[in-house]
This record gives structure tokens, sequence and C-alpha cells, in this order.
């Protein structure tokens, strides 16, 4: 009987867990080279579990797991895991974010679809929601941090229009005129109906700072101006895929504000 075949110290966060067994735990986990895994942690939730204390979201982690049957199962079995350091767990409103952005790519990901971009992008998300030294301070930069992540997933998975041109006509954008972003259409041109909008020359640096080699420290700097009219219009877009029904963790972030 052929060995099955090991996937090790693979860089990982786990986006979420849930129970399987009075002791064994089922992890999401997303991995920098395998994308989206569904692992089986056996006897996590026993108190002696050396996985217990690493198992945890928003935390970098080392994962060896071995992969079911041929590979193409859909939930493999961990067989170790090594926290890698660096910062400490996010909390409040960051935290909030992490999750929300956590629910976001259990969502949209395909499984076994590997991003490896995203993951850079996600871990540096991860980095600034925790308040790591030198990697900028989280209050001011949540807004922008989250802004453009949405941007880069959606980019990554296929499910955001051009920002330079008007989706259904492909006309260029005039810099000075004021366009929106919906699910249906695409980006297109504002009316007043519209919650919220941005001009011509705001989505063709949007555009340029997703085409640029370093597009998320670039997506960074281009969405921190605009943050504030750029988050419903990319609420609605992610909603619309995501589908039905609303957003745990949004609901719970608006649940918050209502208090």
């Amino acid at each position: 009987m052929a060995a099955a075949k090991r996937i090790a110290d693979e860089p990982a966060y786990v986006l979420h867990s849930y129970d399987w067994s009075e002791s064994s735990l089922i992890l999401e986990v997303f991995c920098r080279r395998q994308g989206r895994v569904a692992l089986v942690a056996k006897g996590a939730k026993k108190p002696s579990s050396n996985f217990r204390p690493v198992l945890l979201p928003l935390q970098p982690v080392a994962l060896t797991y071995t992969l079911a049957g041929d590979g193409d199962a859909d939930i493999h079995t961990l067989k170790g895991a090594e926290w890698l350091g660096g910062h400490v767990m996010p909390t409040g409103d960051a935290l909030l974010s992490g999750l929300y952005l956590n629910e976001l790519l259990l969502r949209l990901l395909a499984r076994a679809d590997p991003h490896t971009a995203l993951f850079e992008a996600y871990a540096g998300v991860v980095r600034v929601l925790a308040g790591e030294p030198g990697a900028a301070t989280a209050p001011e930069l949540l807004e922008p941090v989250l802004r453009s992540f949405e941007l880069l997933l959606l980019r990554e998975i296929g499910l955001l229009p051009g920002l330079d041109v008007q989706t259904l006509t492909l006309t260029p954008l005039v810099p000075d005129q004021r366009y929106t972003l919906v699910p249906e259409g695409g980006l297109r041109a504002a009316s007043a109906a519209d919650r919220a909008s941005l001009a011509g020359s705001q989505w063709q640096a949007l555009q340029r700072a997703l085409d640029d080699a370093a597009s998320y420290t670039a997506t960074l700097r281009a969405c921190a101006p605009v943050a504030a009219e750029l988050k419903p219009q990319l609420r609605a877009v992610l909603q619309y895929h995501c589908g039905s029904p609303v957003l745990r963790t949004r609901q719970l972030m608006i649940d918050l504000q209502s208090l």
C-alpha cells in the first residue's frame, strides 16, 4: 500500500474551526501554496493536545498534513502545527475586521486553488491588524487596509472589472467625472441616486495600483484617500457574490454600532 502523500511545513492561517467529534476539530485553513484546505485535527480539543495553543485565527502557523485518498478528498489529516510567532492576537475592531476577512475567504475561495499573492497580502493585513511594529499602526490604516484587501481579493478570483473603463461600453473614464461600482453592472457613470462614487482619476489610480508589481502596498496607498466612499461600493459587490445570508461578521459589526 502506497504511503499517503505529505504536505510539510506549509505556511498557513486558520480561517475557521468547528467540532468534528468530542475530541477533534475540522479546520478551514488558508495555505500559501495549497490555497484553502480542510483538515481534521484529531484530539485537538483535549487539554493535553499540542494543537490547542497553536490553532488560533489570525496567527501564522506552519502545518504538516497527509492527503486523504489520492489527494482529491475534501478533508485531509493534520499531523503537525507550529506557531511561527511574530505578533499578538488582534483585539477590538481589528479582531472583528480580521474575522470578517476570514469569512470572505471562506465564502469566496474554492478549495485547493492556490493564491500565493493573495496569501502574502493577507499576511500583511494581519500584521497591520495586530499592530506589529514596523507594519504601521492599525487605527489610521484599518479602513484603507480592508479596502485594499477587498480589491485584491475580487481581482484575484476574477470578480473585479477593469477600473479604468466603463464596464458595459469599455469607454475610457473621464478623470473629473464621477463613476460608481455596482454589483451587476460593474463600473458606470454615477447618478444622483448613487450612495457613493469616485472620480474617474481615482478609479484609474486604483487600477494602476492593482497592476503594480508591489500591488498590496500600492493599492493600500491608493485606497487611503478614498476608503470611505469605496467602502459601501465594495461591500455591495462582495455581498452580491457571497450570496445569502448576510456575512455574519458584517452583521455583527452593524449590531455593535447600533448599541
